[in-house]
């Protein structure tokens, strides 16, 4: 019979830590949930980044070829080990993901991956932006974040929670939240709720798109969200009005557009027409 969260750590003298986010699932339906809702199965390689206690890195071997997790917090060596004792289809490599070649990390994966994650708030962006920008091999992102968190992700163009982080998702696929988990799941319980976004990725989504002076003009675009687009992009790029306005209607966009509401292809569409008139991106 497998020991309670409390009394392992407890076993092994361990106090979690806030700076980790180290906020653990034990719920075993819940667990399994994820993995269903990941689509993982038997052909595929898994990234588990945050792999805490173990319990979610357990549910995955049971359904993956393979799993390779990463974990920061060294203090759990002991545990991890006791926890997955046994599984001869996971891997645990104790380091901060953050400070990894994503190169390095899809070599030892060996092929198309799926991503699944716990995230802390602090690294959410940096993570997703740091593997939607270099990864080369992933077929999609299962991560738990904050559920305001998730709303951002997932949210449609025109509404508050838009921004360019949604933008970024979509300039390679989609995300939708799949899951909701209340905090009282955790152990121990955060002050918020939490969801699951689930990010598929496409190849090539925009058919060789120049994605990073589309980033670059989608940073600008929301540099200042509450201004209409032409007067960010006149300030960030120094165009004149006509220009500004002239690829945005190009685009197809309104010339009274703000950020929010542009979709993906239009920022595309933005960018090429900036192009165009020659401007420096």
């Amino acid at each position: 019979m497998e020991k309670p969260l409390k009394s392992l750590l407890a076993e092994h003298g361990l106090i979690l830590k806030k700076a980790y986010g180290q906020n653990f699932l034990t719920d075993t339906f819940l667990l399994d949930e994820i993995v269903e809702k990941a689509g993982v199965n038997k052909n595929d390689t898994v990234l588990e980044i945050g792999c805490g206690a173990g319990a979610l890195t357990k549910a995955l071997s049971k359904k993956a070829k393979k799993v390779v997790g990463f974990e920061i917090d060294n203090r759990l060596k002991p545990v991890l080990k006791q926890t997955l004792d046994g599984l001869d289809n996971v891997e645990i490599v104790f380091g901060d993901i953050m400070k990894q070649k994503i190169c390095d990390v899809e070599s030892k994966l060996g092929g198309e991956y799926i991503m699944v994650a716990n995230l802390p708030y602090y690294i959410t962006t940096p993570i997703i932006m740091q593997f939607l920008e270099n990864a080369k091999n992933i077929k999609a992102m299962v991560i738990m974040v904050q559920e305001e968190v998730a709303f951002r992700l997932s949210a449609k163009e025109s509404t508050s929670d838009y921004g360019a982080i949604t933008v970024a998702i979509n300039l390679r696929g989609s995300a939708q939240v799949v899951l909701r988990v209340p905090r009282e799941k955790f152990t121990p319980a955060p002050n918020v709720d939490s969801a699951v976004v689930k990010i598929v990725l496409e190849k090539d989504k925009f058919n060789g798109a120049d994605l990073s002076s589309i980033r670059n003009v989608v940073r600008i675009a929301f540099q200042n969200r509450r201004k209409m687009l032409v007067n960010n992009l006149m300030n960030g790029f120094k165009i004149s009005r006509i220009d500004a306005e002239t690829a945005l209607i190009n685009c197809g966009a309104e010339i009274t557009a703000r950020a929010e509401n542009l979709t993906a292809e239009n920022f595309v569409l933005l960018t090429n027409a900036l192009k165009d008139k020659g401007v420096k991106l």
